[in-house]
């Protein structure tokens, strides 16, 4: 051991703990941080749940009381925002996190305390914008956040609860501004991480040809989120600017344009779409053939599929201006373009189904939500594609039939993907099943209140209701679809309640082995749950279908043959030869990153420095400086830190 590792470790001693509270603060293993993004958006799952019920509650009658014009306006505001960074998009990145290493045969992503980092980040983001509540309200603006509406000063420092008598007119939109770029930082790191795992760290043998769909899918999100969060990061600072330094950037008054903030925002936000449909699209193309006793029908194409995806996702944004008078080149050019963007989504689902097609259904609960996706997204879909023509999206631009369609799309697509994603991984990540029986309840409860809850806001639309108006006058003709709505969100609720139930009760469900589903896809040849060093030994990969084949030889009449537990021919290792000893990884002489505080403790400047910029004076200094202390000492900590096992 070198005098000089020995004098850091000493300057920065580590927790060594492998239980309780303190090694999960700590940790840098891919699995538990992806663990713990799961966890946490489910929590914020809950509360943008309960937010979407107080809206719903509102709008269940006419000349509703429930909320204020000012509440309704932050509950429908946070409902977004929750909704889109917090609960669909790291849900995505708990599966990226915990499934990447593994599906690609490594033994952790390329920078586990970057990975660690951007969990923490992001946590930090969702705690900071929620915390506006204890100032002067929570963000108001929509999700969307159109300025100069958005953009306007908040009310005088003297009405505000904050303890400093010198703070600046502060503007809720402020923390929607900071809190996202910070949300920023986390997914900046996260690509950067997941693209050069891809490239660097895939095991012996496999090609990018033979990574799973979902590797894929992940591959590509990554480097969108590595190009769209600039785009959305230049745009929040000039926002930031504009309402604490009177920036005239989105103020027409002050010689800016609001519709420049539109074009940044859809730049980033019709990527962002795909950003949150991709990873549950890679989920169900690892669930179908596994439940269809099938390999994937046309692998190639769907991975061709997404990519095309990806590419022309920066092409279409300009269909969410429509109404904006860009003029009728500009329309028809992104008409056309949404138009054709349809083209690789049809070309997956045709592939979804064609695996399907003649295969051995088990209809299990995974397979069951995988089912839910495809049907619901496709009704989206064409939903989506009406609004390709200019005309209808113009008289429909601003009505519920928008709602309808955005929610078939990103719940119905997004949320049913990965809600079939935890019942297929779950085993895999805690070692035992969820209970089918409440699994196909949970199913049934949430297709149910799905439909009900957003196929009559396509009629609402069309009978003219406006979305974003916190009431409405009796005698409009909406009255019973809005009741209707109401009931279908009560049961949406309920079916949650049952998936709760369910992940509690499995904590006494017997233990589910390293391959439950007789799986295709390498992460199944390790135990359930995985070591920390995921492998024993890196598997040489020879096929697609890896797994498969190492269970399974083909037989004259085409019927696959399970290979013997001790072997064949052609497969000497048996069908699991790389299931892992039980050993250790110090025991096996395998050198894993060790856990740090570091990432954590970084994280916690950011907030720290956002709030500085509400105030001014020695207030805004304070706070800057301790923020900026924080995140560099730790950074400073964190170079002059060991980073394995070995280092010390």
């Amino acid at each position: 051991m070198s005098a000089i590792a020995t004098t850091r470790r000493g300057i920065f001693p580590r927790p060594t703990k492998t239980t309780g509270i303190t090694s999960w603060l700590t940790t840098v293993d891919h699995k538990r941080i992806g663990i713990m993004y799961g966890v946490a958006a489910l929590f914020f799952f809950v509360v943008g749940g309960l937010e979407a019920l107080l809206i719903r509650a509102q709008l269940a009658g006419p000349n509703g009381e429930i909320l204020s014009a000012d509440a309704y306006n932050q509950i429908f505001t946070m409902h977004g925002l929750t909704m889109v960074f917090f609960v669909v998009m790291p849900l995505g990145a708990a599966f990226m996190n915990y499934l990447l290493p593994l599906q690609l045969g490594a033994r952790d992503v390329a920078f586990p305390r970057i990975n660690a980092l951007s969990l923490w980040v992001w946590l930090a983001a969702g705690i900071f914008l929620y915390s506006a509540v204890l100032f002067d309200g929570l963000p108001n603006g929509s999700w969307v956040n159109y300025s100069p509406l958005a953009g306007q000063l908040g009310p005088d420092p003297a009405s505000l609860t904050i303890p400093d008598a010198a703070a600046v007119h502060q503007s809720r939109m402020l923390f929607y501004s900071l809190g996202l770029q910070i949300a920023g930082v986390a997914s900046l790191a996260s690509a950067v991480n997941f693209i050069t795992t891809v490239l660097n760290m895939r095991a012996p043998g496999m090609t990018l040809m033979r990574m799973p769909v979902f590797t894929w899918m992940t591959f590509v999100v990554a480097f969108l989120l590595l190009f769209a969060m600039p785009v959305i990061g230049i745009a929040l600072w000039q926002l930031m600017f504009q309402v604490r330094f009177a920036a005239p950037f989105y103020d027409p008054t002050n010689g800016g344009d609001p519709v420049l903030w539109q074009h940044m925002f859809w730049l980033f936000g019709h990527p962002e779409v795909y950003i949150m449909i991709l990873p549950a699209f890679g989920i169900i193309s690892e669930i179908l053939p596994v439940f269809s006793r099938k390999p994937l029908f046309g692998y190639s194409a769907i991975v061709f599929s997404g990519i095309a995806i990806g590419f022309m996702g920066w092409g279409v944004w300009a269909h969410h201006m429509f109404t904006a008078g860009l003029g009728p080149v500009a329309d028809a050019s992104f008409g056309i373009a949404t138009m054709f963007i349809a083209v690789p989504t049809g070309i997956k689902i045709f592939n979804w189904m064609g695996t399907m097609w003649g295969g051995q259904i088990r209809f299990t609960t995974p397979m069951l939500f995988s089912i839910g996706l495809v049907s619901m997204f496709t009704i989206g879909g064409l939903s989506g594609v009406t609004h390709a023509l200019v005309p209808h999206d113009t008289q429909q631009h601003d009505t519920y039939y928008i709602v309808a369609h955005f929610h078939y799309v990103l719940f119905g697509g997004a949320l049913f993907g990965l809600f079939g994603g935890i019942y297929f991984w779950f085993p895999k990540m805690f070692g035992h099943l969820l209970n089918e029986k409440i699994g196909k309840l949970h199913f049934a409860l949430m297709l149910i209140g799905f439909n009900l809850t957003f196929a009559p806001m396509h009629l609402l639309g069309l009978n003219g209701m406006p979305r974003r108006y916190y009431t409405y006058a009796d005698g409009m003709g909406w009255n019973f679809w809005n009741a209707i709505v109401g009931i279908g969100s009560l049961i949406i609720a309920a079916s949650f309640i049952v998936f709760v139930v369910n992940i509690w009760m499995s904590r006494k469900n017997p233990a589910a082995g390293a391959d439950p589903w007789d799986a295709r896809s390498v992460e199944w040849l390790t135990s359930s749950p995985p070591p920390v060093h995921n492998f024993d030994e890196i598997p040489t990969i020879s096929d697609r279908d890896e797994l498969w084949y190492r269970k399974y030889t083909q037989a004259p009449d085409a019927e696959p043959v399970r290979v013997p537990a001790g072997g064949s021919t052609d497969n000497p290792g048996g069908p699991y030869g790389d299931r892992v000893s039980g050993k250790t990884a110090k025991e096996l002489g395998i050198h894993m990153p060790d856990s740090s505080w570091f990432p954590l403790t970084l994280s916690l400047g950011l907030p720290i420095a956002a709030y500085g910029v509400f105030y001014e004076g020695a207030t805004m200094i304070a706070l800057l400086a301790v923020g900026g202390i924080i995140t560099f000492g730790s950074m400073i900590g964190w170079a002059l830190e060991p980073s394995a096992e070995g280092d010390h």
